[in-house]
């Protein structure tokens, strides 16, 4: 299935919006665009909300027919079970996750080590932990950490945008990760001049506009068949006003999707 994220409406829910869209927003825009997955990625507010809270958004989700995913950042083991945890309330199958964060940067054997621990709890719930591709770790190290566990409920979330900051080219992280992954973020992107032409910047474009091979990521990974969801988010860089970066931030959602329809139908 095809779903987005916060990161679809990563301005509108930042503190640069003079209303900042709340879970319950963004859901009701995901319903809107007529998509029945919705991942909760990186959204500091979550861990803020009580329990029943947390049980509110999962019966807003259910009343909408909406299955949500869990994102979020670092491997250490009560952080993993905070989250498996809050995939039990929330009915989510799939926490997406990355290896670092500011303060922890576990070395390779440390980082199987954790993984080890945590994955006996994420099989007996039924949850899968998706490590995303990224500029900081390889997709040669992250698949040989993968595979080094090899945990069924564990495998990676393909980003290959991320990637191409550390000079990996994205055809060859979708080809090495296609047999692992389990959840895709899919967002395109470009390389522009700078001004004055003295360099360039990597930033978003709308789906189907830049650099991303998104055929091929199709052909390599096959979602549908597979049963993995793919998951619209955006660099949209901020506009001259919150209301134009909102307009675009919508506008590339509606793209996406209306993108990806057409290319897994």
């Amino acid at each position: 299935m095809i779903g987005l994220g916060t990161y679809a409406f990563f301005w509108q829910h930042s503190d640069r919006a003079p209303e900042p869209l709340d879970l319950r927003g963004m859901l009701e825009r995901t319903r809107a665009e007529g998509v029945d997955v919705f991942q909760i990625c990186d959204f500091g507010p979550l861990l803020d909300l009580s329990d029943r809270q947390v049980a509110e958004v999962r019966a807003v989700a259910d009343d909408l027919g909406i299955t949500l995913e869990l994102g979020t950042r670092g491997i250490r083991l009560e952080h993993l079970r905070r989250f498996l945890g809050l995939a039990g309330v929330l009915g989510a199958s799939l926490v997406r996750s990355m290896l670092y964060t500011p303060d922890h940067r576990p070395p390779p054997q440390v980082a199987r080590e954790l993984l080890e621990q945590a994955m006996p709890d994420y099989e007996a719930a039924g949850v899968t932990l998706a490590l995303e591709t990224y500029e900081q770790v390889s997709s040669i190290d992250l698949v040989a950490l993968v595979e080094s566990v090899a945990s069924p409920r564990l495998g990676i979330c393909l980003d290959p945008a991320n990637t191409v900051a550390a000079l990996e080219n994205p055809i060859d992280v979708i080809d090495r990760c296609a047999a692992l992954t389990r959840n895709v973020h899919v967002k395109d992107f470009a390389f522009t001049r700078r001004g004055g032409w003295v360099g360039f910047t990597l930033e978003g474009a709308g789906l189907g506009t830049g650099l991303l091979d998104y055929p091929h990521l199709l052909r390599a990974v096959d979602p549908d068949a597979h049963g993995i969801n793919q998951i619209v988010e955006h660099w949209l860089p901020w506009q001259d006003s919150f209301d134009e970066t909102a307009r675009l931030e919508n506008l590339w959602n509606t793209i996406a999707l209306d993108y990806l329809r057409s290319t897994t139908t």
